[in-house]
């Protein structure tokens, strides 16, 4: 199907809920939003959370000046697979409020970098990119000045996502290299930041929501193959390892309505899409409220015996295997994968799910993050050496011939050499199809930062990190790599 075809397809899907957004009038929806950054109270049921309600524009600011005007919007997407779908969610936003897509940088009017900020490296990418675009963006007003003129717009460039979300501020005050700063909760703002920013400005929105899921949203897949498609089902993670900043960039976790879910999948497949991948930070640990049908909370716990999750899961009459089993029977022309999944949360209902179900993947994603027990324990995952390999036994159990991949980190706090020890035998046990291998990258605001600076002699070790992704590989060529068919898993 053409792209063009595709997105009318989509815009008439959404034009109903697309009308009360029409024009983006001076409101914007009420979304109940986090006063401050993300921390532990934010994950339990508590009083003390604003109720944004309906904001009125800034006195400088009219509606009509929401109006993108046809003006070009130039993104790059860094990181994750949620980004992407981020990506997609923007677009639709934007030319719901008058946008146009540019498919350069130059000549843009717009130009939106949609940032990763789970490691260093992946930020020091994007300030090197920043730095390029406003080299660029120089360049190209020199050129305008030696032809005897001035550019028509001044270029915005805005920052998206985690990266926007850790620094917030900060990234308005250094260097002057972003112009739009906008957290992964604050996407239905972006036309009155970017009008403030074309003003001369401050725009910045950083809130994080409660439950925004962008469930109302039909996503702009622009450059897509029509063959697989990103579907994004919660937001948010109430796991808290220590060394991870999701959940102080993305916020706690939110389920969309599994409504909202089968109405796109259902638009996907009508297009003609055969596959579909799942997403969410914590996709595993989704719970439907009402289950689509006003359904009693009483689905079971997704958390096996052995783990402990840092927060109960919530009630809910629907979880994730509910709703891989409706949607699979509901499409069985459409091949369904989901990620990123926590091992805590794979029960025999979800194992038994992809077994039955021809077109669910057998391709499993089961980050370890470590084999040593005490590094599991430092990192708060919520389960021991043991239990994570009575888990792989398991699904192996139920589902012969599946094909497994894995996460690990290297070198994290304490690590030492016998635990990095741990770590490649577990890689010889599993021997897992495909493993992700990354050092360690201290993260502020997490638990493990905080405990680093009350502990003088908790440190990372470079030697150990440096031996991860040295060992690893060399041990993967030789002991965990298996080939699969070309269906990954899907062949049953």
């Amino acid at each position: 199907m053409a792209a063009g075809s595709r997105f009318r397809a989509a815009a008439a899907w959404s034009s109903s809920l697309q009308s009360s957004r029409r024009a983006f009038s001076a409101r914007t929806p009420s979304r109940r939003r986090l006063e401050f950054a993300a921390s532990l109270r934010d994950f339990t049921p508590h009083e003390g959370t604003a109720d944004v309600g309906e904001t009125n524009l800034p006195p400088y600011l009219t509606s009509a000046q929401l109006d993108g005007a046809g003006r070009g919007v130039y993104m790059e997407t860094y990181g994750c697979q949620m980004n992407v779908a981020d990506t997609e969610v923007v677009r639709s936003v934007l030319q719901g409020a008058g946008y146009s897509h540019a498919a350069s940088l130059s000549g843009a009017d717009v130009v939106l970098l949609n940032t990763c900020a789970i490691r260093e490296n992946a930020e020091a990418k994007i300030w090197a990119r920043l730095r390029a675009i406003r080299a660029e963006r120089r360049k190209e007003a020199a050129g305008w000045r030696a032809r005897g003129g001035l550019r028509p717009t001044r270029t915005v460039v805005g920052l998206l996502g985690c990266m926007g979300e850790r620094l917030k501020g900060r990234l308005l005050e250094e260097d002057q290299l972003v112009d739009v700063v906008c957290g992964p909760d604050a996407y239905r703002a972006l036309p009155r930041l970017l009008a403030q920013a074309r003003g001369g400005q401050p725009a910045l929105d950083v809130a994080l929501s409660l439950d925004e899921t962008y469930a109302d949203v039909a996503p702009v897949r622009e450059g897509s193959d029509g063959i697989s498609a990103f579907v994004s089902i919660m937001r948010g993670c109430n796991n808290m390892c220590s060394y991870c900043i999701v959940p102080h960039t993305r916020g706690r976790e939110r389920s969309r309505p599994s409504s909202s879910i089968s109405a796109e999948v259902a638009q996907l497949a009508a297009q003609g899409y055969r596959e579909v991948t799942l997403l969410g930070q914590n996709v595993n640990s989704y719970a439907d409220g009402d289950g689509g049908d006003g359904g009693a909370l009483v689905a079971p716990s997704p958390t096996r015996d052995g783990f402990t999750p840092m927060v109960p899961p919530p009630k809910a009459s629907l979880r994730f295997a509910g709703l891989l089993d409706t949607l699979s029977a509901a499409h069985p022309e459409v091949r369904f994968r989901f990620t990123s999944p926590h091992p805590k949360d794979f029960p025999d209902q979800l194992l038994e799910v992809i077994r039955d179900r021809p077109n669910a993947c057998a391709s499993l994603h089961i980050p370890a993050q470590s084999g040593s027990t005490a590094v599991l324990a430092a990192m708060r995952r919520g389960y021991s050496r043991e239990t994570y390999m009575r888990l792989i036994e398991r699904v192996r159990e139920v589902l012969p011939g599946v094909a497994i991949s894995s996460d690990f980190i290297s070198g994290f706090c304490g690590e030492t050499e016998a635990d990095h020890a741990e770590t490649l035998s577990l890689l010889e046990a599993v021997r897992f199809e495909r493993a992700f291998m990354f050092a360690y990258s201290l993260r502020e605001k997490t638990h493990a930062h905080r405990r680093r600076r009350a502990t003088r002699g908790l440190r990372r070790d470079p030697s150990v990190a440096e031996a991860h992704p040295r060992d690893c590989p060399r041990l993967g060529s030789a002991t965990t790599c298996r080939s699969r068919s070309s269906s990954g898993g899907c062949a049953k």
